[in-house]
């Protein structure tokens, strides 16, 4: 068993052995404190319309200020915490989902599978981001409601993956001589097939992250988010409507969007390859 003392020597020998991986996981440490932190790293309040609108950059104001007198650079950092709520929140229920419905129709087979994963392909069949623009049009600009659509159309695909995978595992000979000794469904699942599936689910929800930062992303910037939270689509969008592309005022839409690049780019470097399992550094 490894020893606490240890842990360090062996952290540092998989960096070694996996830079790309671990350059996404530093960037992902810095972005999460830099969302719990955000209130004390803020210079200004993120809604407060306390200066002159239209500000250029300075020392007093980094990035400048928006149409309504907001601190761009505060808008930012509140950012961060929004687009990464958003991102966990949906990518979570989504590979949960994914997961579970992947396995009961691997497992259980028959007309389960076949009704189960003829949903599955009638999702994948539709054209996912008019349906998506469709539905938050219909249920409106909220946070809550971006994550639901997130979670209604990418799911799926977790679920055909997690699918094959069951397969594959459900035709080896250790799943029928479990059966043959008399252990029950529940047993075999746990003790079996979800020990040799579990290694997707790290993979698919890292991903999947980056992929739902994106889609909040782009549903802020048709007007589809929440006008009442700060994010990084949202601030973009902003600077579209109220002049900041016209202006030239390309501090105000940039960097939103290289913070977005930057973060979606972290999480499928810390994916890639090999990906930061604890377990890698014993190698």
């Amino acid at each position: 068993m490894t020893s606490p003392k240890e842990i360090p020597a062996m952290f540092w020998k998989w960096i070694r052995r996996n830079p790309v991986n671990a350059l996404g996981l530093f960037i992902i440490i810095a972005l999460f404190a830099i969302a719990v932190f955000s209130r004390q790293i803020m210079p200004y309040d993120p809604y407060g319309m306390d200066f002159e609108p239209y500000l250029r950059p300075s020392a007093e104001h980094l990035l400048g200020t928006d149409n309504l007198g907001r601190d761009i650079f505060s808008q930012l950092i509140w950012g961060t915490r929004v687009s990464l709520v958003v991102g966990i929140t949906a990518a979570t229920i989504v590979v949960a989902l994914g997961f579970a419905i992947g396995i009961v129709a691997g497992y259980k087979g028959g007309f389960t599978e076949n009704a189960v994963m003829g949903l599955t392909d009638l999702f994948i069949l539709i054209p996912g981001l008019p349906l998506m623009i469709l539905i938050a049009s219909y249920l409106g600009p909220s946070v809550y409601n971006v994550i639901f659509v997130i979670v209604l159309l990418w799911w799926c695909g977790t679920a055909r993956t997690v699918h094959s995978r069951v397969l594959q595992v459900k035709s080896m000979s250790f799943i029928e001589s479990t059966k043959m000794m008399g252990f029950r469904e529940s047993y075999i699942l746990r003790k079996h097939v979800l020990s040799n599936v579990k290694e997707i689910f790290v993979a698919r929800w890292v991903l999947a992250i980056a992929s739902a930062m994106m889609a909040e992303a782009g549903l802020a910037f048709l007007g589809l988010g929440d006008p009442f939270q700060i994010s990084w689509g949202g601030m973009i969008t902003n600077a579209f409507n109220k002049g900041g592309f016209t202006l030239n005022l390309w501090w105000w839409y940039i960097v939103p969007g290289l913070m977005i690049s930057i973060t979606t780019g972290a999480f499928f470097l810390l994916a890639s390859r090999r990906r930061a399992d604890p377990r890698s550094w014993e190698d």
